[in-house]
């Protein structure tokens, strides 16, 4: 598959999708989660009508919401084409087609803006990017890292990785990443040494296939253990 990720987009994914990306229980949902670049992700505010307990961080939180609409449907317009371009090599079983997919991006999207202004004034989405977050140490119990880590590995340099994801286990004991790939289904090409570095530092991983992907072997979550 070539998709092309030119730069970070705000793509964000919903509830479902987060539970399945990142293989989480209902036991889990009671804990405390940072999300990190969640962008336009409707996570946070699924939990926060439930009940639940998250903080996004995301530089994307520096702009309004009609700023954050307007690059949302910027990049809309260029990953549905890319979608439709090769939509036979995309496994289709997560969603079922595109039109699907597009209608769940949609109400994703207005989901989370729906929610953006009260959850900033709640301290809910947090304007801050990695390797650097405004956090006390073991702040949360689970911090959840969605598409963009090992994702936009082009863009980002191994010691980025290195350094985000201790910052991550600085901050929460486990810690989960998905995916593990570059787009177009190839291992990120940091992956090998990020996870050796990590295992030589005392940390317990744990590579996991999940319920989520939407191309050959990119079905596969990082979990790091602190304790």
């Amino acid at each position: 598959m070539t998709f092309t990720l030119k730069k970070v987009i705000p793509w964000g994914r919903n509830f479902d999708e987060y539970r399945a990306m990142f293989n989480l229980k209902e036991e889990d949902l009671g804990k405390r989660f940072l999300g990190c670049s969640d962008g336009p992700a409707s996570f946070n505010s699924t939990m926060h009508h439930r009940g639940g307990d998250v903080i996004s961080v995301d530089p994307l939180y520096y702009f309004s919401a009609d700023e954050i609409r307007n690059q949302v449907d910027e990049a809309h317009t260029d990953i549905m084409e890319q979608c439709r371009q090769h939509a036979n090599e995309m496994v289709w079983t997560f969603f079922h087609s595109i039109e699907e997919l597009e209608q769940i991006r949609k109400a994703t999207t207005n989901e989370f803006l729906s929610d953006y202004e009260t959850g900033l004034r709640e301290g809910r989405y947090i304007n801050a990017s990695l390797p650097n977050l405004p956090f006390e140490a073991q702040t949360f119990d689970i911090a959840l890292c969605s598409n963009f880590l090992f994702c936009y590995s082009e863009h980002f340099s191994e010691d980025f990785h290195i350094r985000s994801i201790k910052e991550l286990c600085r901050l929460a004991p486990e810690v989960r990443i998905f995916p593990l790939n570059e787009p177009g289904s190839q291992k990120s090409r940091y992956l090998d040494s990020v996870l050796e570095q990590l295992k030589g530092d005392g940390f317990t991983l744990n590579i996991q296939e999940v319920p989520y992907g939407f191309s050959q072997d990119n079905n596969k979550m990082l979990m790091i253990k602190t304790r």
